[in-house]
């Protein structure tokens, strides 16, 4: 069983020139970049033209290191200070509801663990500290 650990870095609309910024200057490698609106529209929750160009996950390869990026969504709260979390990447389902019991404990469930589109198991927890961690079960084809 392995896990791997590695910075989130979320903004405010900027991802994408944040992402391009960082490729340049730290010689890194763009491994993918999707937009909000590149997921199967709900119609429960519809986006506006501008939501669906923000960054919902971008990855980038910088020597033997990883960081990912997000853009917020509309209305979410944005403090530039609280703009990294910590990815978890357990290899199963079984460690990682383990390890999100773990960290809710005395924190906040900002986003249930759950079945995503991206990952059969995904969630967003605040620890007691403030930290706030993503629990993410690759899926089988390797994307992160």
């Amino acid at each position: 069983m392995s896990i791997r650990l590695n910075p989130y870095l979320n903004f405010d609309g900027n991802t994408k020139e944040a992402v391009l910024f960082y490729e340049k200057a730290l010689g890194g490698t763009l491994l993918g970049m999707m937009k909000f609106g590149d997921m199967p529209e709900d119609p429960n929750h519809p986006m506006t033209e501008d939501m669906k160009e923000r960054i919902m996950h971008a990855h980038l390869q910088v020597g033997d290191s990883e960081l990912m990026f997000s853009d917020t969504y509309p209305g979410m709260p944005y403090q530039p200070g609280d703009a990294v979390q910590i990815a978890i990447h357990p290899s199963d389902e079984t460690r990682a509801k383990e390890i999100f019991a773990a960290l809710e404990e005395g924190g906040q469930v900002l986003m249930p663990l759950q079945k995503t589109d991206w990952s059969p198991l995904y969630g967003m927890v605040k620890d007691k500290f403030g930290v706030t961690f993503q629990v993410n079960v690759p899926m089988e084809t390797g994307c992160v």
